[in-house]
């Protein structure tokens, strides 16, 4: 009967806004991996085209394609994750393995002698914008215990609010009070039953708390796995105008899937403590899609110069959260255990607004025999909003991302010198940091290198790229002030396979 009930509360729970400015970051960043050759110059494609992955940032390359082609692109990802914690140094290295690219492109040469229109492109194209794959593992020791957690949900909630009513299972409670209290009232749930806080009277209109743990230092340790993916699928159109300027135009279709399991064990308390172990779990899983649009041009200002300039519309996302749970510790209520990962909460549909994004692009060509490439970006991340904009839920992470967040200036610069039939490509990405403060997530370096051979119908590309950036990861979004900082490096090689048709 127990089971029946929780899915029947399933389906119709909702919970109050339990988003942040990580989430916004997560689904507003963009790291297209794309081709092998893409990749291998550093995406530094704006001004040039001629690459399926380089409509991402100009449409109006497709243009620049001289006949029917198709190219897919796979990708092994390493990350190597060095993670400091309370005063300890601990290190992860997962490995992926995934199709992150493939499309093609039709290209109509005009039959007409007279047309200034040379010819008219037209592509389709998958990219992942962005892998989620990862793993973190931090343990260290702290002063600020997971109750603390618990206690900045729970204060000024009345205590006859979280308590059972007569004949109500745990798990029933657990998902009834989160669909019409809201987040913070479930937490200060979780953290009673769970044994870490008490109410300081047990009245129903108590709204203090107290906790059980008793600790001077305690040990730590947190384990985060993710898996899923942001991806585009992009339709493109463009035309090439007398061969001299290539305009073009493309919509997209973004898809989300994210998955992240979080693991909390909490040890060390004081020898007269009755907590002396507490584990703490959350499961998160999003699901949505979105929608943009790009316009672009390509200038041929000579057959040494080119200049690129496009502009990406804002993204419109509408995304789903589901979490689930679970909390045991000493103290903890004998049937806690049926608060689990088969209660889920389903949280409202939402809306996510990805400020538009201006690049600006310069290229110079040296005949058959390679090539230099130069891009500019600027987006605001300060305009990011979450939504509706209207609901006071997310009214106060808006607010932390108008004042946290800022403008990012990225710059690429890629070159390519090609050897009868062999190409040699290096590239160069910078990207700032989002954050007004370093201290939260430092700017990203990359820098790749590549190879191609050209066997005449078809052509075979590898790349290797380097990516690194610093983040201070927080263990919890309150309570626990200290953070987790992790050096990510991440080594990906991507194999291309292109053939003309």
């Amino acid at each position: 009967m127990k089971r029946n009930l929780t899915f029947i509360i399933l389906l119709v729970c909702s919970l109050a806004s339990a988003q942040n400015i990580s989430d916004v970051l997560r689904y507003s960043s963009e790291n297209i991996q794309g081709t092998a050759r893409y990749q291998g110059m550093g995406g530094a494609f704006g001004a040039l085209g001629g690459d399926l992955s380089a409509l991402n940032i100009n449409p109006a390359g497709s243009a620049i394609f001289n006949n029917n082609l198709g190219t897919v692109s796979g990708t092994v990802y390493n990350r190597d994750n060095v993670i400091t914690y309370g005063g300890n140094a601990t290190a992860t290295s997962p490995n992926y393995l995934d199709i992150n690219q493939a499309g093609g492109v039709l290209v109509f040469k005009s039959t007409l002698p007279t047309s200034p229109w040379s010819k008219v492109a037209l592509a389709l194209n998958y990219d992942v914008t962005e892998n989620f794959d990862d793993n973190i593992f931090a343990s260290g020791t702290t002063n600020e215990g997971i109750d603390n957690y618990f206690l900045n949900f729970a204060q000024g909630v009345p205590f006859g609010d979280i308590t059972l009513r007569e004949g109500e299972f745990i798990e029933e409670a657990y998902l009834d009070i989160g669909a019409n209290l809201g987040f913070g009232d479930q937490q200060a749930f979780l953290g009673y039953f769970g044994g870490l806080i008490d109410p300081a009277q047990m009245e129903n209109d108590n709204t203090a708390y107290i906790s059980n743990a008793d600790y001077t230092t305690v040990n730590q340790e947190f384990s985060r796995i993710t898996s899923g993916y942001n991806s585009k699928f992009t339709l493109n159109l463009a035309s090439q105008y007398r061969e001299r300027l290539s305009i073009g135009a493309s919509v997209n279709f973004h898809s989300i899937l994210y998955n992240r399991n979080d693991q909390f064990t909490e040890t060390g308390y004081n020898a007269d403590s009755e907590i002396q172990r507490t584990t703490f779990d959350n499961r998160l899983f999003t699901q949505g899609s979105g929608f943009s649009l790009n316009v672009g041009a390509i200038a041929k200002l000579s057959d040494f110069l080119r200049i690129g300039g496009s502009y990406q519309s804002p993204t419109w996302y509408r995304l789903e959260d589901e979490l689930s749970q679970s909390i045991s510790s000493d103290l903890a209520d004998d049937n806690i255990n049926f608060i689990n990962f088969d209660q889920v909460n389903i949280f409202p549909t939402y809306k996510l607004r990805v400020p538009g994004k201006v690049m600006g692009s310069l290229a110079l060509i040296f005949g058959k025999n390679g090539l230099l490439s130069f891009d500019y970006s600027f987006q605001d991340f300060s305009e990011a909003k979450l939504g509706p904009v209207d609901d006071v839920n997310f009214a106060s992470v808006n607010s932390d991302v108008s004042r946290d967040l800022g403008t990012v200036n990225t710059f690429r610069l890629g070159g390519e010198y090609r050897i009868d039939r062999f190409s040699l490509r290096a590239g160069y990405r910078f990207d700032e940091s989002p954050y007004e403060s370093l201290n939260t997530v430092g700017d990203l370096e990359s820098i790749s290198g590549g190879i191609g051979y050209n066997f005449g119908g078809s052509r075979l590309d590898l790349a290797i790229n380097r990516t690194e950036r610093d983040v201070a990861q927080r263990l919890f979004d309150t309570g626990i002030n200290s953070t987790a900082l992790v050096n990510g490096v991440s080594m990906n090689g991507t194999l291309s396979y292109t053939v003309n048709f």
